[in-house]
């Protein structure tokens, strides 16, 4: 058999075949063609236009359409941050088991059990597994010139008390004297231990000056007259 024999004989085959299924009908299919008609889920049954099912245990709930199945996500509930085991139902997810542990940060803790975050925050983890957290309140400091020093929270006033004198810290208690008429000192908050931050600055008086002495008049034209001082006209200027 020649080559161009063998082509016509797998021509006349294949169209045969096409022939053959393109006549069928829709009782000759094995389920039949269903489109426009009904929806099937994944276990084979079967739902009429409009009505609403499943396709799968897990999946959303879908419309039977002439177009084919719509499917809608529903809202879904929230899970537990601590849900350790889910599972979905109807499209949305359900937990299953909840852990009795604290997770926090990637970590586990148990209940009552504290721990720091940093020097300046504080957790515990409760009876009902919530993880509370506080931060330290620090008081304002007694100085100018605070440092922070390691696994401490606050900051610390290593050279005690003290305020700002222009740019000059001095210490609480002294008083600095920063010119030949200014005195400077730190002062107190009222009712409390805490220092303003400037000090306070007063001004020295001004020192008086030396009264000049009046000159006493001439003892000759002064006379004593029982213990009175009275004073003797000149007769060389009377006419």
């Amino acid at each position: 058999m020649s080559i161009r024999a063998l082509c016509l004989s797998i021509a006349l085959l294949i169209s045969q075949t096409v022939a053959e299924y393109s006549s069928k009908s829709d009782l000759d299919y094995e389920f039949g063609d269903y489109r426009g008609k009904w929806c099937i889920d994944d276990h084979g049954f079967v739902y009429g236009i409009g009505e609403v099912y499943y396709p799968s245990p897990s999946a959303c709930p879908c419309t039977c359409t002439e177009d084919g199945p719509v499917c809608v996500r529903p809202k879904c509930p929230r899970i537990h941050p601590r849900c350790t085991r889910i599972k979905y139902k109807s499209c949305c997810p359900v937990c299953e088991a909840i852990a009795k542990v604290c997770v926090y940060g990637g970590r586990t803790y148990s209940v009552l059990e504290e721990f720091k975050l940093s020097r300046c925050e504080r957790c515990r983890c409760e009876p009902n597994r919530e993880v509370y957290c506080t931060i330290s309140n620090c008081p304002a400091p007694h100085c100018v010139d605070p440092t922070y020093e390691p696994n401490h929270c606050c900051p610390v006033c290593q050279s005690g008390p003290n305020c700002f004198a222009g740019n000059i810290v001095i210490s609480a208690g002294e008083r600095v004297e920063m010119d030949e008429q200014t005195v400077c000192f730190c002062t107190y908050r009222d009712g409390t231990w805490q220092m303003h931050p400037q000090a306070t600055c007063e001004q020295r008086p001004s020192p008086s000056p030396t009264p000049t002495p009046t000159p006493s008049p001439p003892e000759d034209r002064i006379k004593q007259r029982g213990g009175r001082r009275a004073y003797s006209p000149r007769l060389d200027v009377i006419p």
